[in-house]
């Protein structure tokens, strides 16, 4: 029996990695879904037949845990909104980092024949694991509006850094202690685990949120993978460190489309500039709907950029309507996506495969920004940072040096904007000042609604 219970976990691996590789391109990543899901059936009903699971009482609250969880789970997911995709991306990456600690815990609350390796493991999975969790919750809390401030003061770094000393030298004390240790030792280390993480993600603007919830990620896999190892399964193992390396790759991919290293996102004040910032220079130009509609209907070639203003509007479906009226007139459309756009890696992504846009008209910035000289219009939705050209011109911009795209050397700007106010990271756009651009502000729904009418009646 237990060999076939090593077999299923290997099985159950190896779906885990195909659906991840599935999971690298949007037209086929629901079937990489599907088959890591699979996967995570294999290894569950694998674990009732566990040589340590044994008594129906251990089996009964294992089904419990499971129903419960999954009906929550199932519950919350189907209610969710796209817009609020990305917090439940970091809720639940923060669930897995939780889990992983409890594992360790537990573990080290038992000492049952721990060897020394083991429980080094466990504690090292025990840090990063309880950082993922309350850095997670953080991150959940700012995207859902609950945490509004982004929290600074004078120190904080250094503040931080000998809150993550204490912890090390606690957690040193746990991993070659033996049993020796106390439990008030082993609290004190998880509760300094669960502060660290947390004043970790509270002064991180909400503009570098993609990458950090990426970087949660990659520890809750990282710690999902130390657990497999103090547990002896192969699953948790593969599966972690899958989760681990990709999460990190992703993470560093982010930080180099904002032109930033990691530690920089970590450990700087995004959002505040080294020194006086250049001061913008004419008007914002409004724009009727109308007036918009004949210049896209008359174009040649239009590129729109989306960014979280589309998200909030939920306006992919009638943007993808505007986009159908365009081709029809034969007009050329392209969709253009910045790494970062939005509050999650592949936000953007996500929801135009939800409006059914096919995926050969949507191109990344290096693909697309040499088209924007020869584009006759482009419409901005929603983005602000990702087409800011202070980003090029301005050394003392808090975004100086990250990639952009080139949306200010159209032909033609449409920016659609709700308001008249900054955007999320609170730094003025130059773009929607310069003299190519015309702002139609409203809803992005309504106002692509707005267009698709006044398009139908040209």
């Amino acid at each position: 029996m237990d060999y076939l219970v090593q077999a299923s976990y290997f099985a159950a691996a190896v779906l885990f990695i195909y659906g991840l590789k599935k999971m690298s391109s949007p037209s086929h990543a629901r079937k990489g879904i599907v088959w890591a899901g699979v996967g995570m059936v294999i290894a569950t009903l694998a674990t009732y037949f566990h040589p340590s699971i044994h008594g129906f009482e251990k089996m009964i609250l294992i089904t419990i845990a499971m129903g419960l969880g999954g009906y929550l789970a199932w519950s919350s997911g189907k209610k969710v909104a796209m817009t609020d995709m990305p917090q439940m991306v970091a809720l639940y990456n923060g669930l897995g980092g939780g889990a992983a600690a409890l594992i360790a815990a537990v573990e080290l609350i038992r000492q049952e024949n721990m060897s020394q390796i083991v429980q080094i493991l466990a504690v090292i999975g025990a840090l990063i694991g309880t950082m993922a969790f309350s850095g997670s919750l953080v991150a959940y809390a700012k995207l859902q509006g609950i945490m509004r401030k982004t929290l600074r003061f004078p120190g904080q770094q250094l503040v931080n850094g000998i809150t993550f000393l204490v912890t090390v030298i606690l957690g040193l004390m746990i991993a070659f202690g033996g049993s020796d240790y106390s439990m008030f030792v082993l609290f004190v280390f998880f509760l300094l685990s669960l502060l660290f993480g947390a004043m970790m993600a509270v002064p991180i603007g909400g503009a570098d949120m993609p990458v950090v919830i990426s970087l949660f990620n990659a520890l809750t896999g990282l710690a999902v993978g130390f657990e497999g190892y103090v547990l002896a399964n192969p699953a948790m193992m593969i599966a972690g460190i899958v989760v681990g390396s990709a999460g990190t790759l992703l993470t560093q991919l982010m930080a180099k489309a904002m032109n930033r290293p990691i530690s920089n996102v970590l450990f700087s004040n995004f959002g505040e500039a080294s020194g006086e910032a250049q001061e913008v220079t004419g008007s914002m130009k409004e724009i009727e709907a109308s007036d918009a509609a004949v210049m896209m209907a008359f174009a040649e070639k239009v590129i729109i950029v989306p960014g979280y203003g589309m998200a909030v509007a939920q306006a992919q479906h009638k943007i993808w309507e505007l986009v159908k009226q365009l081709q029809e007139r034969g007009v050329t459309v392209k969709f253009a996506i910045h790494p970062v756009a939005g509050r999650m890696p592949g936000h953007m992504n996500v929801l135009l495969a939800e409006a059914g846009v096919p995926y050969d008209i949507i191109y990344d910035l290096d693909e697309i920004n040499e088209e924007f000289p020869t584009t006759d219009v482009t419409l901005v939705i929603g983005a602000n940072d990702v087409v800011n050209p202070a980003a090029r011109t301005d050394p003392n911009s808090p975004i100086h040096g990250m990639p952009i795209l080139n949306a200010d050397k159209s032909k033609n700007v449409i920016v659609i904007k709700r308001g008249k106010g900054k955007g999320f990271s609170g730094i003025e756009n130059h773009l929607f000042f310069a003299d190519n651009t015309r702002m139609l502000y409203g809803d992005a729904q309504q106002v692509a609604n707005d267009l698709v009418s006044d398009i139908k009646e040209i």
